[in-house]
């Protein structure tokens, strides 16, 4: 080999040959981090069929266990109790298992990701998903106070208020789209007990990782969870029986409705967007943008007192490392967040002012806008689920407190 020329061109020769060199070092690596990845999406495989199989399995066993439950003799119940709670713990531990690895996407996912790996696999990953999403929130719950403030008492223009409306549309679509994410990579709004023997320990982070929602439109879990102004969130209650590891139904019916309520509110916003200046837009306009001052004030005490509480949750196993902070109220708030009821209470009792406003306006024969009950319907459905939500947590509360009590 020649030697190189000297100057500059030489010096160049020099740094290629260098590169060069890195180069082979870093197609080595490349092609041993393929075969792993190969060898990580056969393990990935593997373990899921695993898990499948034995999830099936432990449903059947669950079924004939209830129904031999009822002829077993006195003695053979506390066996069949253990074994009960044993098969709950071990739905849990594989709850916690399937949130490291690849799942199929629901329908909402699919629809608007199409058919998108959105498992995260580490805890680092996840857990900076998880901390971004709440700091989402509470950014756009200061920027929504901010705007329904302005709008309220500095400007009254349609523009504005039309720009607000699309803030919050385009708030929702984004929510949703982020909670589905995480609710894939292990976050709940409505875990019932502490996290399952072998969950993982504690996350060790700072108190204020996240926020709470904007103005109230949340959680399985978590899924906690978001802002609505023109949609209460509603709380997610775990009625389930402590340290189960797992949600019981009635805690799934409730997500369904969380889920269901972020809908709600997007059609909400959606329709107020659409609704032009006129007589009944500036009749109940001030009413909207005070509730929306209100609850967007409401979801930011929430997180704050939240987050704090979480976080001590956790520290003592209490909570999974996933949950997230929610906009409303569950059974794990009960210790030292109870002052935030009469908060949420009266923010769903303005909801069904709202409705009533709305229906109301809509009887009035100057009335020709079909957003008027298009919007008194949705305000009317949300008031009833979040009112119904809450008061479950509170019956459901008091109940096993009682029943506590009883047995002492």
């Amino acid at each position: 080999m020649h030697p190189p020329p000297p100057g500059p061109l030489g010096d160049c020769l020099r740094d290629w040959e260098e590169l060069q060199q890195d180069f082979h070092g870093i197609q080595e690596t490349h092609r041993l981090y393929r075969l792993k990845l190969e060898e990580l999406t056969k393990l990935q495989n593997s373990c899921t069929s695993s898990i499948t199989r034995q999830k099936k399995r432990l449903q059947e066993l669950a079924l004939v266990l209830r129904k031999c439950k009822p002829s077993l003799p006195s003695e053979a119940e506390e066996a069949a109790r253990e074994l009960e709670n044993q098969i709950k713990e071990r739905q849990g531990l594989f709850f916690d298992m399937e949130a490291y690895l690849p799942k199929k996407n629901g329908l909402y996912l699919s629809l608007v990701l199409g058919n998108v790996n959105v498992t995260l696999l580490s805890k680092q990953a996840k857990f900076a998903y998880k901390d971004e999403y709440e700091k989402f929130k509470l950014y756009l719950t200061i920027i929504l106070i901010l705007i329904s403030f302005t709008c309220r008492f500095l400007l009254n223009s349609r523009v504005t208020d039309a720009a607000f409306n699309f803030l919050l549309v385009w708030y929702y679509c984004t929510l949703t789209i982020r909670e589905s994410i995480l609710i894939n990579n292990g976050s709940r709004w409505a875990r019932a007990g502490p996290p399952p023997q072998g969950g993982g320990a504690p996350l060790e982070l700072p108190c204020k990782v996240g926020g709470s929602g904007g103005a109230m439109a949340e959680k399985q879990g978590v899924l906690a969870p978001s802002h609505c102004s023109p949609a209460s969130c509603p709380p997610s209650p775990d009625p389930g029986a402590e340290g189960t590891g797992v949600t019981a139904a009635p805690s799934r019916r409730i997500k369904g409705w969380w889920v269901f309520h972020h809908y709600v509110s997007t059609f909400l916003s959606g329709v107020m967007l659409t609704w032009p200046d006129g007589l009944m837009y500036q009749k109940f306009r001030n009413q909207f943008l005070s509730f929306s001052m209100y609850q967007s004030f409401v979801q930011f005490l929430q997180y704050y007192y939240q987050s704090g509480c979480l976080y001590r949750l956790r520290a003592l196993g209490e909570r999974h490392t996933m949950d997230l902070t929610v906009e409303g109220f569950q059974s794990w708030m009960w210790r030292g967040l109870t002052f935030l009821l009469p908060f949420l209470f009266f923010g769903h009792f303005w909801q069904l002012f709202n409705a009533l406003t709305l229906f109301n306006l809509a009887r009035d024969p100057e009335c020709k806008e079909w957003q008027v009950l298009m919007c008194g319907f949705p305000f009317l459905l949300l008031f009833l689920g979040n009112f119904f939500t809450t008061l479950r947590v509170v019956h459901q509360k008091f109940h096993n407190q009682l029943h506590g009590s009883k047995k002492e």
